[in-house]
């Protein structure tokens, strides 16, 4: 049993950190092409390799590789007279801090080992509860699509997320260099203080699902409607919040290229500038994962359950039972869906937005998003208790509401879908760019 519950756990750290770590790589990739297109360039499309007498680019993905190579054999500059174990120690901890964070995200709900045990994981199991056998003495414990389960787990996410202001501001300090100094004096001053709005945030969100347990959250939505629906400006916030945390344009001012040069990078080359330069990417991936699992459903789709497809509007109720394994497979893959879709999506905000001032950075931290912050707190609070107040029948009629919410989210997904394979399988009339035939030109 002990040896059963070790291998999960290791399974279940190669699976996030390989998911993390690939979709980092592709991020890097991704934004280059995407900011291609918007700004009609060509982007990324040198790098190749040869098979067989010919030579493949594969539409730039070469350069990750490339990439990774030429940052491993660039010198690594270390400042004479700066703090040589904490410039090594810093990236580290830039690294570290989003991985750790994965930990606590649900990326499905539970295998139900005696299922497998007994050779019925094709059968059904039931809907609430825990899994059908689990308190017999010789059963095989449930299994938990989650790394760490806390009962704290939204307090394990501020927590360690305080790790990234300490590899920002230990750059700064190591690096003897004043830019370098300046940009970790802004970097801990900005992610201290969109901090406190992030977690304010939440706030409201925890007061709705009645837990700190982010995997409890997850199944509230699955059982009600998705988060985004009963905190709209709750997701709204935290996800400027998160923005502003990951240190990128238009929130970039510990680097600030035309201010300070590279702030806290100044003096940072080969791999452990590629550290700093993956882990923001890193901590897209992160703040992606807790959206999804805060308030677009985790890894629920309308109407699937434990049990199977169950489709409910008041008293009409269809049900259609499913094969456990293949239930569990498909959470973890609309879970993994959802994740890739919201990384891609908060591409777009370098390539559209400015970059702000540091004042107006601070100034939009302090004096607009954590008064918001504040007042989606008041709000909540008041909708809670009156919810509570207005008894059995009011509840009801809500739950009435969130079936027609989940009615119309779920034909928006299938139209969606369809919408894209349409569009994929449709041939383009568009006319060739002028010179698009030409030899490729550099990024």
């Amino acid at each position: 049993m002990t040896f059963l519950t070790v291998l999960a756990a290791l399974l279940k750290i190669v699976l996030i950190v390989g998911v993390a770590f690939n979709l980092a790589a592709v991020l890097t990739w991704a934004e280059r092409r995407q900011s291609a297109m918007m700004q009609d360039r060509f982007g990324p499309n040198r790098a190749s390799f040869s098979l067989f007498g010919k030579e493949f680019r594969l539409a730039g993905l070469v350069h990750l590789p490339a990439d990774g190579l030429k940052l491993i054999f660039k010198e690594d500059f270390v400042p004479q007279n700066g703090d040589k174990l904490l410039h090594a120690l810093a990236p580290m901890l830039s690294l570290f801090a989003p991985l750790v964070l994965m930990a606590v995200v649900p990326f499905g709900d539970v295998l139900c080992m005696d299922q497998l045990k007994n050779g019925h994981l094709w059968d059904a199991v039931e809907r609430f509860g825990t899994c059908t056998g689990a308190a017999g003495p010789k059963s095989l414990p449930a299994i938990p699509m989650q790394i760490f389960e806390s009962n704290n787990g939204i307090l394990y996410v501020f927590a360690l997320s305080g790790l990234g202001i300490v590899g920002a501001t230990l750059a700064g300090w190591s690096s003897d260099n004043k830019f370098s100094i300046l940009g970790g004096l802004r970097a801990a001053s900005q992610l201290v203080s969109y901090e406190v709005a992030m977690g304010v945030s939440l706030v409201g969100a925890m007061m709705v699902y009645g837990t700190l347990r982010i995997d409890e959250m997850a199944r509230w939505q699955g059982e009600h409607v998705w988060g985004i629906f009963v905190q709209p400006l709750g997701f709204l916030l935290f996800w400027a919040a998160s923005l502003a945390e990951s240190k990128r344009t238009p929130f970039d001012m510990p680097e600030g290229e035309s201010e300070i040069v590279a702030g806290h990078l100044v003096e940072y080359s080969g791999m452990k500038f590629g550290m700093f330069y993956f882990g923001e990417y890193l901590e897209i991936v992160v703040s992606s994962a807790l959206l999804v699992s805060l308030y677009l459903g985790s890894y629920n789709l309308p109407f699937l359950h434990r049990d199977g497809i169950t489709i409910a509007f008041g008293d009409a109720i269809w049900h259609k039972t499913l094969p456990h394994l293949l239930v569990v497979v498909v959470q973890v893959g609309t879970f993994f869906g959802k994740l890739a879709l919201m990384c891609w999506f908060q591409l777009f905000f370098r390539w559209t937005l400015p970059r702000f001032r540091y004042d107006q950075v601070m100034r939009f931290g302090w004096r607009m998003l954590l008064p918001a912050t504040l007042v989606n707190l008041f709000l909540t609070g008041v909708v809670v208790l009156a919810i509570d107040r207005a008894g059995e029948a009011f509840a009801d009629r809500l739950g009435l509401v969130a079936d027609g919410v989940n009615l119309l989210l779920g034909a928006l997904m299938v139209f969606a879908v369809v919408r894209l394979v349409i569009g994929f399988a449709m041939p383009t009339n568009r006319a060739p760019r002028p010179g698009a035939n030409d030899a490729p030109q550099t990024a």
